[in-house]
Order: C-alpha cells, then structure tokens, then sequence
C-alpha cells in the first residue's frame, strides 16, 4: 500500500479526513450513538448492543479513542467509555464549517 503523503495537506485538511474517517464505518457510528443514548459504557454492554465480536468492538473504539472523541476509564477489570464532549464540539465545529462551504458562493460556476 502506497504512502497518503499527509504532509503535503494542510492540518485542517488531515483534521477533516480524520473526522470523516469516524463516519467511514457504521460500527463506528453505532458506537457513537449507543455512547450518546447511554453516557457511558462498558465494551462488553457494546458487544452485545451492537453483535460484533469484542476484539472488533476493541479496534474501533481504539479508533474512536485515538481521534479524541471517546474518552474511557479502568474500572476494574472493564473500561467505562463516553464521548468527550470537548472533542466532539471541535469536530462539529470544523465540519460544519468544511460542510458549509457552498453557503458563502456567490452564483453558480459550473
């Protein structure tokens, strides 16, 4: 697999991709919705509320994790996860701005 050259982009272009990258896989989009219906949770109540495997589950909360839009305490032996509400309100901001981007064209161009 080839190299994505990400220096070559600007850090709000990387930040973008990055962010859309959550939304790139349902199971992702399923955590993040059980997240917000439930505050927090333990990765096995997600094994059972979403059907897939718990080392599934695993890697894309790591990715969710990763991104900053998770944030999870041990709690003996099971890591309690919910969304972090400070990261979460930046990626609504940039999106929203990449998102709106047709709002401020003047005419047609095309």
């Amino acid at each position: 697999m080839g190299l994505t050259k990400t220096e070559i982009f600007t850090d709000e272009q990387n930040k973008i991709a990055l962010f859309a990258k959550v939304f790139g896989h349902p199971a992702r989009v399923s955590i993040l919705q059980h997240l917000f219906k439930t505050d927090s949770c333990v990765c096995g109540d997600l094994v059972n509320e979403i059907g897939l495997a718990q080392p599934t589950i695993s890697q894309h909360l790591k990715e969710l994790k990763h991104l900053g839009l998770i944030k999870g305490n041990v709690e003996g032996t099971s890591v309690c996860y919910c969304i972090d509400d400070e990261n979460w309100t930046e990626m609504k901001a940039v999106m929203t701005e990449f998102l709106n981007q047709d709002l401020t064209q003047k005419e047609d161009c095309c």
